[in-house]
């Protein structure tokens, strides 16, 4: 049975009872932020243990780590304080909210490609940022496209929904859909780094936001990465493969 992000539960504090909030706070999401920082810290020390000339295991470790980051910091949060994993946004969602999402995820791909070279012209052909991800997608055989979708398509959406929306997300929106909107999605997109990517993940970020508002669920925001993550790991690839 769904729970409302409006309900509580009785929780013991000190000896007597207290409502659980029903939606992140700022504990949670300064803690979270503070887990994604540390773990972001340690990732730039094993990438750069990775020799240059391994674009596959490459991409594939960040695909990875991307998602695994997600996953400790939202882990983090949740342990702050005792809740039902309801109250960020793990709970179900319609079968046609799922759909729409996977809809919107390849349109986020599409939009998203289109500011891409927009980004590209206006900052002098700015090098693929994607490019190790793409790579571990186009090299090797059918095993490693496996891992590759695997990682860039389920496990870095899983990790990185489950913390900028079900924490970020759903703590902000105490201060209305503007700022919870908005606020997760700038956040989502400077995590990606001050690059053609940015204005990207912005966007995805506001079109998750706007879908966990709209049915206080992460699953659809899932969906919407999951789409957008895979066309964008795959499709250069098949058009490399066919032109």
């Amino acid at each position: 049975m769904n729970i409302s992000l409006s309900s509580t539960q009785p929780r013991i504090t000190r000896g007597h009872l207290a409502p659980t909030p029903s939606r992140p706070g700022w504990p949670e999401m300064i803690t979270g932020l503070i887990a994604y920082v540390v773990a972001f810290g340690s990732v730039y020390f094993i990438l750069k243990a990775i020799p240059d000339d391994l674009a596959v295991i490459n991409g594939i470790v960040q695909l990875a780590l991307s998602g695994l980051m997600g996953l400790f910091a939202f882990a983090v949060a949740v342990a702050i304080r005792i809740r039902g994993f309801s109250a960020f946004g793990l709970k179900r969602a319609s079968r046609r909210s799922l759909i729409i999402a996977a809809l919107l995820g390849i349109g986020c791909w599409v939009l998203g490609t289109v500011v891409s070279l927009i980004s590209y012209a206006i900052n002098g052909g700015i090098g693929n940022v994607q490019g190790d991800y793409q790579a571990a997608a186009a090299a090797g055989g059918v095993l490693t496209v496996i891992v590759t979708a695997l990682m860039g398509a389920v496990l870095t959406p899983i990790g990185e929904e489950f913390f900028f929306r079900g924490v970020l997300t759903s703590g902000l929106l105490r201060f209305g859909p503007w700022v919870g909107i908005l606020v997760s999605a700038a956040i989502f997109a400077l995590a990606h780094g001050i690059n053609p990517v940015l204005p990207v993940a912005f966007i995805v970020g506001i079109v998750n936001g706007i879908l966990f508002h709209k049915t206080g669920s992460v699953w659809p925001g899932v969906i919407v990465h999951a789409f957008n993550n895979g066309t964008a790991l795959f499709v250069p690839v098949i058009l490399g493969l066919t032109g």
